[in-house]
């Protein structure tokens, strides 16, 4: 799957051009997590989005027009769906993320809330901190406009020594040094490293592209930012080249499924079709399957039956409102073709 719904956080892309401070501007820094606590624990970093999805709009989308949609939904999206999907799934996860006093925030955590999620690393701010996107939605694609409030981001060197993971989530393609810094210390404290892209700009021509893709365990592109990547004709080169940067390289493409390539394995998955209520979330969706059975040790193969069975499974409520339970991924899972 490669729709992936909003994903932006506060910070640049080069951690060279923020100055992540890391202040508090009210709440409580959060305690270390030590001991067995931490042991099986998935840290999440990135903002959360409100999405606001039109779906099955009767003419396309001009300045001067109206366009009227035959359905709406307001759901909580960006890193909250990573979050939320690993708690379905069973897993322990900490999400670093940032809200305001402002109506958004207030909705997110509402909803984070009625799923359990841990909030050891919600940070408050007295302000407001809105990330809201309008998806326009079709059955094969979708249109987008957000917007954020900008906020200091936490460095990640200090988030991943605090809590300690089994596992790091990045939702998109960052890279510089204090990004570098920070994967030194998760592959020191033995995490696994999962980096989607999310169509953040770097190529693989910018040497500090390649060596954060060569600190990540899992790397996710969808077709299209694979191939901007590196510049290739197909996925299947740019796969190529990807594979000589990063020991896994998932690629995820649609309603077809994805494939993936590890120690010179190359292998794919189809997805099976269903009818489609929305495709945003999908592709974060698809992360926490993958993700999830690589956490249990599981074969590459099975890690990309659970990351389409999962995406595909989205792609049937409004943004990541269908994501899967445990028993769920199961019953998918079955459903695959071979």
């Amino acid at each position: 799957m490669d729709e992936s719904g909003s994903h932006r956080q506060a910070g640049a892309v080069d951690a060279e051009k923020v100055r992540a401070g890391g202040r508090e501007e009210s709440g409580v820094r959060a305690e270390p997590v030590s001991g067995a606590a931490a042991g099986d624990r998935v840290l999440v970093v990135g903002a959360y989005s409100v999405d606001l999805v039109f779906r099955g709009l009767a003419g396309p989308v001009a300045f001067g027009n109206e366009v009227w949609a035959q359905g709406f939904g307001m759901v909580p999206g960006g890193a909250f769906t990573l979050a939320m999907g690993l708690r379905r799934l069973g897993r322990a996860a900490v999400w670093a993320a940032d809200f305001g006093n402002d109506v958004f925030s207030q909705e997110v955590l509402a909803v984070a809330r009625a799923e359990d999620l841990n909030e050891q690393g919600f940070r408050h701010h007295p302000r407001p901190v809105r990330n809201v996107t309008v998806a326009l939605s079709r059955p094969d694609d979708r249109a987008m406009i957000a917007y954020e409030d900008p906020v200091d981001a936490r460095p990640l060197g200090e988030l991943i020594e605090t809590y300690r993971p089994a596992a790091l989530m990045l939702p998109f393609l960052q890279y510089g040094p204090e990004i570098s810094e920070a994967l030194d210390i998760a592959a020191r404290l033995g995490a696994t490293v999962f980096m989607d892209c999310q169509d953040y700009p770097g190529s693989v021509d910018m040497p500090a592209v390649q060596k954060v893709l060569g600190q990540v365990d899992v790397f996710a592109p969808n077709s299209a930012e694979a191939l901007r990547m590196t510049g290739a004709d197909t996925v299947g080169e740019a796969m190529e080249v990807l594979a000589g940067l990063v020991s896994t390289v998932v690629v995820k493409q649609g309603d077809r499924g994805a494939v993936a390539a590890e120690n010179g394995v190359r292998i794919a998955q189809r997805s099976l079709p269903v009818e489609v209520a929305d495709t945003t979330g999908a592709g974060d969706c698809f992360n926490v399957g993958f993700l999830h059975r690589r956490l249990e040790g599981a074969a590459l193969a099975e890690c990309l039956a659970a990351g389409v069975a999962c995406g595909t499974a989205s792609v049937t409520g409004t943004g990541s409102s269908a994501a899967l339970d445990a028993a769920g991924l199961e019953r998918w899972v079955a459903r695959l073709p071979a």
